[in-house]
This record gives structure tokens, sequence and C-alpha cells, in this order.
């Protein structure tokens, strides 16, 4: 029998584009965050890719002290990959949004290659009340907003966490996202194999159409060929269809309730775990196995999980 090929599981269990108002299914507070990170470990995933929310009203934040709250807890219960994003949310600045992934220098964490128009605003069409007023004003600026990552942001980022042996899930929303790692792979900033997550469906960035999908995947193909490991993120409803092309095509996946709130159609995913797991059917009904975390680290040359400060 021929060796069957793994698929990398990522799953973010929380993140700054949905809000407490859109499901009582999104982690808030530390232990909640801790907790669904681990069912998604258990149901499957290899990485687990982390944001934080102040425990008050779920608003986004990168202070370390909280993120302090739920790492230990994570990194003692399993042994997934640790990601810490640097995309933070698009109202902070580069450095707040740099301070828990240079703390804690995990294995792996998130890089968004490009500024963009990130487009939240038409979710204030979908609720009629929301918890909290940050929540309208969170999505409402997104009307007149870029999300900004420069060139000199990139390479601060790049610079800081590789120093600690960092390595990134490189977020690309657009294929000029795609050249713009070339374009620092080629001035030697970064090395392969790259982990190139190409994101579909968000407003203000490429969408979700299969002919999307596979535009992607040609365009890092001529730009990287064997020097990258691709996995994708469908957006919202788009979440799951997007995944399945990617296993099919030799690609890895993302899910979790950070990218969309669904567990079918009009029904709301009851955690994270409930997408890994939707998403593993997919990937076993292919013949394919998923990849354990020591399978993921050895794809991805990662230093391991004995060498982050948590």
């Amino acid at each position: 029998m021929p060796k069957s090929r793994k698929v990398i599981i990522t799953c973010a269990p929380t993140g700054a584009i949905h809000t407490p108002t859109m499901s009582p299914y999104l982690p808030v507070t530390p232990d909640e965050i801790a907790q669904a990170s681990i069912d998604a470990f258990e149901a499957g995933a290899a990485i687990i890719h982390l944001h934080a929310r102040d425990p008050d009203d779920g608003r986004p934040t990168q202070d370390p002290e909280v993120f302090r709250k739920f790492l230990p807890t994570i990194k003692n219960s399993t042994n997934a990959v640790i990601n810490i994003t640097t995309g933070g949310s698009p109202h902070m600045t580069v450095d707040e949004r740099l301070r828990p992934a240079s703390e804690f220098a995990p294995e792996v964490a998130s890089l968004n290659m490009g500024s963009m128009n990130m487009g939240l605003f038409p979710m204030l069409r979908r609720y009629d009340n929301f918890k909290y007023d940050w929540e309208v004003e969170h999505l409402e600026k997104s009307r007149d907003m870029v999300f900004k990552n420069t060139y000199q942001d990139i390479e601060r980022i790049l610079t800081i966490c590789g120093a600690n042996g960092t390595r990134f899930e490189f977020e690309c929303y657009d294929t000029a996202h795609l050249y713009n790692l070339a374009y620092f792979r080629d001035a030697g900033l970064v090395k392969a194999p790259l982990f190139i997550q190409t994101v579909f469906g968000l407003l203000g960035g490429i969408g979700a159409h299969p002919e999307d999908v596979t535009h992607m995947k040609r365009t890092a193909d001529r730009l990287f060929g064997d020097d990258y490991v691709w996995s994708v993120l469908g957006a919202g409803r788009n979440q799951i269809p997007v995944a399945s092309m990617s296993a099919s095509m030799g690609g890895n996946v993302r899910v979790g309730l950070e990218d969309s709130l669904w567990g079918g159609p009009g029904r709301l995913a009851e955690g994270s775990a409930d997408q890994v797991r939707l998403v593993r059917k997919v990937i076993e009904g292919l013949s394919l196995e998923i990849a354990s975390p020591d399978e993921a680290r050895e794809m991805l040359q990662l230093k391991g999980g004995d060498q982050i400060n948590v």
C-alpha cells in the first residue's frame, strides 16, 4: 500500500474578526480559550493559532499577561504546535501586535504579508443589538480603515521573531501578498519551507470561488516550487468548501471560530472542535490522514515545543 499523505489541520479558536454578540460559543476568557484549544487538539488539530481577548468584554487584546493566563495550560495539556498571532487587530500598532510573539517565542507566529482593506462592516446588518459598544465601533471603523502591513512592518516582525527561532504562518489574502513573500525570500529574510496560508472570502481580499483557489495555488507553485507548504483558510460559509479543495489538491487546512462561526447551513458551530471534526471527515473521506503535531513540526522544520518561553 502506498503511504498516505498527511494533512496539517490548524485551528484558530478565537480571533479579532468576530465579536461576542455573534456567537455564544466564541471563547472569551482565558479558561475558555484554553479549553477550546485543548478540545481542538483532541479532535485532531496539530497547530493552534492563538489570539487573546479582554475577559471582561471580549475585546481583542495583545497584552502578554492575558496570553500568560492560557498558554501554559495549552502547552501542558497538549502536544500542539503553538502559533501566536502578530496580526492582533487591524486597529492596533505593529509594536502592540508584536508583543506576545516576541515575549513567548512560539514555534510559529502568523504574519500578514501586505496592507489591505478589511471590510468587516457588512456584519453590522446581521445583528439588531450588540452586547458592547466596542463591537459596533470595531465593525464600523472598517469602512475607512487599511490594515497596515508595510514592508517595514513585515521586516520588523521577521527580524524580531526570527531571532527567537520562530517560523511563520504567512497569511496571504491576494496574489500580491505572494509576490511580497517572494521579495522577502529573495532578500534572504525568510527561508524554506515556507508555510503559506492563503486566505479566501474576506471582503478586501481575494474571493472564494474555486478559480480563485486554483489561481493562488498556481501562483505559489510558480514562485516557490517545492519550497513551500500550502494551507488554506476559507472565511465564513466558505470554510469547509475551500478546505475540501485544498485537501484534494495536496494542501493543508485551517478552521476555527476566528475564521467562521458556522458548523453547517444556518447552524452555529458549538466550538472550534466541531469544525475540526467536520474537516477531518473530509480529509479522511479522501483517503488521507491528519498530521500529528510532531509530523507537522517535521514538515515545517520547527524548533520544538520545548524551546518556547511558556
